[in-house]
């Protein structure tokens, strides 16, 4: 029996060692850690429970016969973050490149079904050199079956992917296919097809930084939510999120402990808004204010800025927030803007997270580069997201909400549940200059006929009470008081029920 032990510890010992301590030192001389060593960083220590440490492949041609390594290059099980359960993979740069291979892929597979059956969120952190090249099309059908995987778990179970080293060709489709993307910066990168072949095909030369670093992904394609400096950092990060998130579609996000009053006040958000109506002001000083313990975690911070999207908590329980921001665009709604709030909003409402929604919106981004983008269709895709969510929503309008605009961020015509404004709100088709400029455009000659114009005008709609005389605003509320009221419309909101028409599925435009 002692014989057995030994040889079993002498494996074990053979699969942690991955493809040698040479290429392990290579690793970390990159500045990035081990496959198993970021599972240490990501899990509560001593928690990870590894399955198929001793999977290795099948390949017989180009003498992969002589070069089998335990593992296969990936290391995959379940383990825990703050004692909840998630399933995970990380691959291994030091073995073959960390590139799949069929059996890499059924690794990968197993635990993405289990997860699915289980009930819990599976995270995987990447670092391939893509398909194994001497396993031909069995490694692309080994990525086509996690595809598969992807797409059954969507809705299902939360997905997170982080990008830590290269992640190229068809293996940016998984990634892509989940729910949030982190990356290491400098040291990871995603594109379709690489600078060699960019330059071969389009005679374009560029960097790998320049076409699929996280720079790129942050602030131009929105591939990826956010990015860090190391694979510490990132790691720590992604265990921050997790703790914002239920571990599957039918459970509700955890209730944390915060040291915070819900019924606290806050007197500076009375005179956050400026007394001219085109001065911006910063959204995420109100955002923060109303947050318990004024903690809030921001997706795609980088990219689309005239918009907000993140995880707050509100009296312990996860609330999702969606803000204009007027210090960027002064909080129009434009293509990105629409789409990364639409698919944040589908994200909470898959997962049961409330919606808080903070309006200051002037409308949609004019222009030839919007229209010929296909601003209509894009911004369909928010007016689309919130109309189907079935979540709790709460709306504030803090200063302007004009035209289409208005109806799409969250309005009580798309079912938002409760819809607050401050006294500083303008509830209107649109503003008071162009309003005026239009209904009366026989007196534009005559200057102070079109300031009394633009007076009276502003003095009818520049306020919150015409919508809340119809029903559409439930209350006008002071600012100051805003925490204690969103928080107590969550609380009734709680036990919500609501379903929508039987369907296979909706099209959203997309």
């Amino acid at each position: 029996m002692q014989d057995i032990i030994e040889q079993l510890e002498e494996k074990r010992g053979e699969a942690r060692l991955g493809g040698g301590q040479r290429r392990i030192d290579t690793q970390h001389g990159k500045g990035k850690l081990t496959a198993r060593e970021r599972l240490d960083v990501l899990l509560d220590p001593g928690s990870f429970e590894e399955y198929d440490m001793f999977v290795t492949h099948r390949c017989t041609d180009f003498g992969m016969e002589e070069n089998i390594i335990p593992g296969d290059g990936v290391v995959t099980g379940w383990g825990t973050i703050n004692g909840r359960m998630v399933y995970v993979f990380s691959q291994d740069f030091t073995v073959f490149g960390g590139s799949l291979s069929e059996t890499h892929a059924q690794k990968i597979c197993k635990i993405m079904d289990l997860a699915v059956q289980n009930g819990a969120p599976v995270i995987g952190l990447n670092d391939s050199g893509g398909a194994r090249i001497q396993e031909g099309v069995a490694s692309l059908g080994g990525y086509a079956d996690v595809f598969l995987r992807n797409v059954m778990a969507s809705g299902a179970v939360p997905q997170i992917s982080v990008i830590m080293g290269p992640c190229a060709g068809g293996a940016v489709y998984s990634p892509a296919m989940t729910d949030f993307i982190y990356m290491v910066k400098d040291t990871s990168y995603m594109f379709v097809t690489g600078p060699d072949v960019v330059k071969t095909v389009t005679n374009e030369t560029v960097t790998q930084e320049e076409l699929g670093g996280a720079s790129t992904h942050c602030k131009i394609s929105s591939v990826a939510d956010a990015s860090f400096d190391n694979d510490v950092e990132t790691l720590l990060e992604v265990r921050r999120l997790f703790n914002f998130l239920p571990l599957s579609a039918n459970e509700k996000a955890p209730k944390v402990d915060v040291n915070d009053v819900v019924d606290r006040p806050d007197m500076s958000l009375d005179t956050i808004i400026p007394d001219s109506a085109n001065k911006p002001y910063d959204m995420k000083e109100v955002i923060l204010k109303i947050a318990d313990e004024g903690d809030f975690l921001e997706l795609q911070a980088e990219h689309a800025a005239n918009i907000i999207t993140g995880f707050v908590r509100l009296n312990g329980q996860t609330v999702g927030v969606v803000a204009n921001q007027p210090m960027v665009l002064a909080g129009c709604l434009d293509i990105n803007s629409s789409k990364k709030a639409a698919r944040f909003v589908r994200f909470c409402d898959s997962f049961n997270i409330p919606i808080l929604t903070l309006v200051d919106v002037p409308g949609f981004l004019p222009g030839t580069a919007q229209e010929y983008g296909g601003i209509i269709k894009h911004g369909a895709k928010l007016l689309f997201a919130y109309a189907e969510a079935t979540v709790p929503k709460v709306t504030v309008i803090t200063r302007k909400a004009y035209g289409g605009a208005y109806d799409v961020m969250a309005s009580k015509h798309i079912r938002a549940d409760v819809n607050y404004a401050w006294p500083s709100a303008e509830i209107a088709v649109m503003g008071a200059k162009g309003a005026t400029e239009i209904l009366y455009r026989s007196e534009l000659g005559d200057a102070d006929k079109i300031a009394k114009r633009t007076k009276d005008y502003e003095d009818r709609f520049a306020n919150p009470f015409v919508a809340a005389e119809r029903g559409f605003i439930d209350d006008v509320i002071m600012p100051h008081n805003t925490r204690r009221r969103v928080a107590r419309a969550f609380e009734t909101l709680k036990n919500k029920q609501q379903s929508m028409p039987n369907k296979k599925h909706d099209n959203i435009p997309l």
